[in-house]
């Protein structure tokens, strides 16, 4: 059974944190992007980190509003929807930066994109250990 249903602000949490990593990598990456590679390398990664982070921002926001109907039904439709809004968020914001941004660096773009979107990882990493504290909690009446 997945408990995080059970403790919503566990699972916003974890979002939140996710988020706020994901935000400071991507200032992290522009920022040796832009020592090392220049301006346009630095501004490239960040509209790069960015291009994952608004997505993701919407896909939590979706997931962590409450809504009338409680249950599993409307928590799948709302995960559904964020998921779809994420997408098409992250294809309008490409599509945004390439018609755009001149001149543009694609490497540290796609760099940048692409670390950030690992640190989702972290999140699988974090909701686990929430979980598994819980568990321990509740298995010994804490």
């Amino acid at each position: 059974m997945d408990v995080a249903f059970l403790v919503p602000e566990a699972s916003e949490n974890t979002m939140l944190t996710v988020l706020v990593w994901q935000l400071g990598l991507g200032v992290v990456l522009a920022a040796t992007f832009w020592i090392f590679g220049g301006n346009v390398a630095g501004y490239s990664a960040l509209l790069g980190s960015l291009t994952a982070v608004i997505p993701n921002a919407f896909l939590a926001l979706r997931l962590a509003v409450p809504r009338r109907d409680p249950g599993a039904r409307s928590l799948v439709r709302a995960a559904y929807i964020g998921e779809l809004g994420k997408l098409a968020l992250t294809i309008v914001m490409f599509i945004i930066v390439f018609t755009l941004v001149r001149p543009l660096a694609a490497a540290p773009l796609f760099a940048a994109f692409i670390g950030t979107q690992l640190v989702t990882l972290l999140g699988f990493l974090l909701r686990d250990k929430e979980q598994q504290e819980l568990e321990q909690s509740t298995k010994h009446g804490d």
